[in-house]
């Protein structure tokens, strides 16, 4: 099933980029070196590329036209979204070859059906303009990331994003009623239906979804949405050990079951970053204990959450599972609890180098992936600092590492390659995915061939093919 490799890819000519730019306007062909800079740079300044221009079509037409222009000409183009990603699957490579294509101005909201529970909403559109929109008809679109304000629907969907409230409403995937997508060859395939079940042939839905840009440009998509719940509880608690937060959660599940909506962990450590670094944010609990959860509960009649919430901790007390806890009060409190959450990643940032895994094992082996994952990254990097946190309710950790205190940044962050073999050797012999939320861009690309059997890189390679042949769709990502 070896399929043929596409054709070399050409840089742009001088006429092409004359073309291009007359389809999307002079202003939104970017050439000058200071303007691309915002596109060419990721989150955490670990990919860096170059581009011979910045295209920022205003219409699904535009964007057909570019990418037939781009297809016919064979020259690589890179769809970007909100630039949130954080495995380079959004940056052009150093060779300054390939065009940008940013989906930044297909910004509008077609529509909305609060009946339907949907809405159609362009690629361009913040995750958090999607979630106002819902609620400006009281109605609930459950994604949730610290990135919301940057974080756009098609990166979101490319990506198959997850976030907070995973366990309760899924990942990206889940989310989406269907698309709209531009192919490689400049077609315009219309799937924007908002259909509940649709067994007709191939889901083509889910072939994009979480493709990362190489299959075609996601447009716009219908999204699903929800009743909004009537009250949320809130809690933020303190646990002896990972052993103890399984046990935890097991309760809390078991309580709440479908009304819980979150459950994270998080290390002492990273509180402590949390607290020094982030201004106006504060202990919620007793510090220095060595594990914390926030748990959210959301249901429709008022008293239900919170009623479940405070019955699952009194549990969790008495059979001394909890070391300390406090519930919300009010919803300024609860924000203040989810922020303490948010802003894990960013504190680590002021710790100096932080090499970081996006992974997931089954539910109950996540204290044992730490506990092993721990082990191995202080014998390969003595003093290194874990920072292991993210969706212990499915299985998706996010196991950072910060340097060790008063170690040069550059020397620590080489071992980036040789620390990612050791953690990815840990997580797939647990039976784990070494990307659970973030895709696979380009800095997992050449680790995904030692993951996945011969038979689905087959598979995966053959649609490639057969949806870009030119393979001038996110060149050097994925596969």
């Amino acid at each position: 099933m070896n399929a043929r490799r596409p054709p070399p890819l050409a840089p742009p000519s001088p006429e092409l980029i004359d073309r291009l730019a007359a389809i999307v306007g002079a202003a939104n062909a970017i050439m000058e070196p200071a303007l691309q800079a915002r596109y060419l740079t990721e989150w955490r300044d670990r990919y860096t590329g170059r581009t011979p221009v910045v295209l920022r079509p205003g219409s699904k037409e535009e964007v057909s036209r570019v990418l037939a222009l781009l297809d016919a000409a064979r020259v690589g183009v890179v769809p970007q979204a909100g630039n949130t990603g954080l495995v380079g699957g959004q940056i052009p490579s150093n060779s300054g070859a390939e065009v940008v294509l940013s989906v930044e101005r297909l910004a509008k909201i077609r529509g909305i059906d609060p009946a339907g529970t949907s809405i159609v909403a362009e690629a361009g559109v913040t995750l958090a303009a999607v979630q106002e929109a819902a609620r400006g008809v009281r109605r609930l679109f459950p994604m949730s990331l610290a990135s919301e304000g940057s974080a756009r629907v098609g990166g979101l969907l490319a990506t198959n994003a997850g976030g907070t409230q995973v366990l309760a409403y899924g990942s990206a995937r889940s989310l989406a009623f269907g698309l709209e997508v531009v192919l490689a060859d400049g077609r315009i395939w219309n799937g924007l239906r908002t259909l509940k079940k649709d067994n007709t042939g191939y889901d083509l839905r889910d072939l994009v979804i979480g493709s990362e840009g190489t299959l075609g440009v996601i447009t716009a998509a219908a999204l699903k949405l929800f009743p909004e719940p009537r009250e949320r509880a809130v809690a933020f608690v303190s646990v002896a050990s990972l052993d103890t937060m399984l046990t935890l959660f097991r309760l809390v599940e078991a309580r709440a079951g479908l009304a819980l909506t979150a459950f994270e962990l998080l290390p002492g450590r990273g509180l402590s970053f949390v607290l020094k670094h982030m201004p106006g944010t504060r202990a919620p609990v007793v510090e220095g204990a060595p594990w914390y959860a926030l748990i959210e509960i959301s249901e429709g009649f008022e008293g239900r959450a919170r009623g479940m919430l405070e019955e699952a901790l009194h549990d969790a007390s008495e059979r001394s599972i909890v070391a300390h806890a406090v519930v919300a009060n009010s919803l300024r409190q609860a924000e203040d609890l989810w922020r303490v959450r948010e802003a894990m990643s960013e504190a680590q940032k002021y710790e100096g180098g932080s090499i970081k895994h996006d992974v997931s094992v089954p539910v109950p082996l996540i204290p044992a992936f730490i506990t092993r994952a721990n082990e191995a990254v202080e014998k390969l990097c003595p003093g290194a600092r874990p920072v292991p946190f993210g969706h212990f309710g499915d299985g998706n950790v996010h196991y950072n590492v910060s340097q060790p205190t008063g170690m040069d940044k550059a020397q620590y962050l080489a071992l980036w390659e040789e620390m990612q073999a050791v953690v990815h050797g840990i997580v797939h012999d647990m039976g784990g995915s070494i990307s659970a939320e973030h895709g696979i861009g380009q800095m997992k690309r050449d680790e995904l061939a030692r993951v996945k059997g011969a038979v689905e890189l087959d598979m995966m390679r053959a649609i490639k093919h057969a949806l870009d042949p030119n393979g001038i769709l996110n060149p050097g990502k994925v596969l």
